[in-house]
């Protein structure tokens, strides 16, 4: 194998080919932004005085974001509530060119909304206003009928669960058997659901914790070199015998990636970031140009590779962000020029 940057170049320019189904738990993230001169008087905490405020796509919403920032057009379907946080919502996914003909506005439901409130670029306090979602039986089936009938001329998945409550097994068997028809990649951000089958997945990116609490198993501190970190090598392996994806993905924070599959031995992806600010959002950004590659034509370990790039790039931004296609070649081109190797294909 090689270092081919120009094949990678190739690789991204199709990304705007492909066409991306985002199913999951939609959620909106508003950051308040402020400062702080003085204690208040009612309690000992902080007067935050208001200067600027923002609406941010989250959860599946900020992962079908990642997709359209890198090129992709992307589909999303998810369900939220007939309220003004919804509204927000989708008007922000409007201004990012991400289609919500798929996204069912439920009367029963309050959209999910994470305030932050932020002072000298410190977070002061996080609200949530959420609920479990819990749809009745035929409103329920209709949305997987709408998933099956969406799934036509779908390039590739991704299953975005943060156990809200949208993804359970009727999700997922829709679209495992359409993704089968079709000879099409999913991907999926596992959350809490270790009881989901999963036949014919492709990958599952959990990240460190999510694995070792995925496979009932308690987080151990990790070793200095993933290829000798034991537990985590146990819990790889635990994940693969359950869910029997192609491969799966685990990210690691500072360490980069682990990627595991059934038939080669453990890979280390080495992190390549050069300066890391914050790691909100990066694995929406991991998973996003992972299935972007995978539909465009890549290999698994190519297509890791890339996520890896696309991610260092998220963490040296502040705030939950992402990584356009246009950011990734430059980095690409950065990275080789300091004599880093980046993407390599067979």
């Amino acid at each position: 194998m090689k270092n081919d940057v120009q094949w990678a170049r190739a690789l991204i320019r199709r990304f705007a080919r492909q066409k991306i189904m985002v199913i999951g738990d939609m959620m909106l993230d508003r950051y308040i932004y402020g400062t702080v001169n003085r204690i208040s008087p009612e309690a000992p905490v902080p007067v935050v005085r208001v200067v600027d405020e923002k609406n941010m796509p989250g959860g599946a919403a900020n992962v079908a974001r990642n997709v359209r920032a890198l090129g992709g057009r992307v589909y999303a379907h998810g369900v939220v509530g007939r309220d003004a946080t919804g509204n927000d919502l989708l008007h922000v996914l409007k201004d990012d060119h991400v289609c919500t003909q798929g996204v069912l506005r439920h009367p029963g439901m309050h959209t999910i909304l994470k305030t932050r409130i932020l002072a000298e670029r410190q977070q002061v306090v996080r609200v949530d206003w959420e609920d479990r979602l819990l749809l009745p039986a035929k409103t329920r089936s209709a949305f997987c009928a709408g998933l099956a009938a969406a799934m036509r001329g779908i390039s590739g998945v991704i299953i975005a669960d943060y156990a809200k409550g949208t993804i359970g097994q009727d999700v997922v068997d829709v679209v495992l058997r359409s993704a089968h028809r079709n000879g099409i990649p999913v991907a999926l951000d596992p959350k809490e659901h270790d009881t989901l089958k999963l036949p014919g997945l492709t990958v599952a990116t959990p990240n460190r914790k999510e694995a070792f609490a995925l496979a009932h198993l308690p987080e151990e501190i990790p070793r200095a070199n993933p290829l000798h970190d034991r537990p985590l090598l146990r819990v790889a392996d635990i994940l693969l015998k359950k869910w029997e994806p192609l491969f799966l993905l685990i990210t690691l924070g500072a360490q980069g990636m682990l990627v595991v599959s059934r038939n080669q031995p453990p890979r280390h992806v080495a992190t390549v970031a050069r300066e890391v600010f914050d790691v909100s959002g990066a694995g929406d950004t991991v998973i996003a140009t992972l299935l972007l590659a995978l539909s465009a034509g890549a290999d698994y370990e190519a297509a890791s590779e890339l996520a890896n790039c696309a991610a260092g790039v998220v963490v040296g931004k502040l705030g939950t962000a992402t990584c356009s296609d246009r950011e990734l070649l430059d980095y690409l081109d950065m990275l080789t020029r300091t004599g880093v190797e980046t993407v390599r294909r067979s």
